[in-house]
């Protein structure tokens, strides 16, 4: 029997539940409420990368958030593992000089290891919150970022980072409504779940003729079955007890999830503290415990 390759969390009581960590390939939903440490546990999860064998590499972060930096993802990563996490510098007027698509193999290039396409729009990004020219603009917005987005994740592929991690998508009552959502829906279904070579084509177009030997160089090419997505996706509910007798209805984001993990508060002896619950593992052991945690300055602490 084939041992499955895992992608551990490095924090033993997490990774345990889950039969030694996520894996590759699948997506993973974390849900819960503001301030129940999603964030820190995404960055904990991409930064294991480096100490991955299969990896020595940490993941990247596809921040999606309109309104500025709420998840505080710098100052996270530089606490949680002395991480520098660096912007990608292209994310703002279109400059050739900066972009990936320019230079996909030229590793000593800066690429930033964050994504924030929507970082300077400033503005609401639901169909319910907007008049229809502005969903409209949304829209053409929407269709200029895809090609440099996927641009900038292949070319991390390429130098063999297998952890994705996407933030800052705000709660909506339909998935269909939000433009955060539908760029990860075609992120996730149209380039991390492709095919390197079928990738390289849609990124390059018109210039993959230039560029196939180079896409078929075997250090540059890569399994897209080994690369693991991790979803944080904020609740309404607080409580983890709301959360784990929610119904989940066909077709949204948790039915589609290979893996679930709720986290929320919870009450304890002396009041209120912070657990988590692996709601769904497919493929693999899960301990469904109630696993309490506390945040310190290294992250998630469980007791």
């Amino acid at each position: 029997m084939t041992v499955k390759r895992r992608q551990a969390f490095g924090l033993p009581v997490l990774d345990q539940a889950l039969g030694g960590g996520l894996l590759p390939g699948t997506l993973t939903v974390v849900a819960g409420a503001t301030g129940v440490g999603k964030t820190q546990l995404g960055l904990t999860w991409a930064a294991q990368g480096r100490r991955d064998p299969a990896e020595s590499c940490r993941g990247i972060v596809c921040d999606l958030a309109s309104r500025g930096d709420s998840q505080n993802h710098a100052a996270y990563a530089q606490r949680l593992d002395d991480w520098i996490l660096t912007e990608h510098p292209n994310t703002g007027p279109h400059d050739p000089a900066l972009d990936p698509l320019e230079y996909p193999f030229e590793f000593q290039r800066p690429l930033g290891d964050w994504f924030r396409p929507f970082h300077h729009a400033g503005k609401r990004v639901t169909r319910r919150d907007l008049e229809a020219d502005a969903w409209h603009e949304w829209k053409v917005d929407l269709a200029r970022t895809l090609r440099r987005a996927a641009a900038w994740h292949y070319a991390w592929f390429v130098r063999g980072v297998r952890r994705v991690v996407f933030d800052g998508v705000e709660p909506t009552d339909r998935f269909a409504d939000s433009i955060q959502f539908e760029l990860f829906e075609y992120l996730y279904h149209q380039v991390l779940r492709r095919e390197a070579d079928w990738l390289a084509r849609e990124v390059f177009r018109e210039r993959f003729r230039s560029v196939a030997d180079q896409v078929a160089h075997s250090d540059h090419r890569y399994r897209h079955d080994e690369i693991g997505c991790l979803y944080l996706y904020t609740t309404p509910q607080v409580m983890l007890d709301d959360l784990v007798t929610a119904p989940i209805s066909e077709g949204d984001l948790f039915a589609n999830a290979n893996t679930i993990i709720f986290m929320g508060r919870t009450k304890l002896n002396n009041g209120y503290g912070r657990a988590l619950h692996v709601a769904k593992h497919r493929g693999s052991v899960c301990d469904e415990g109630i696993k309490v945690y506390r945040i310190v300055e290294s992250g998630l602490e469980f007791l």
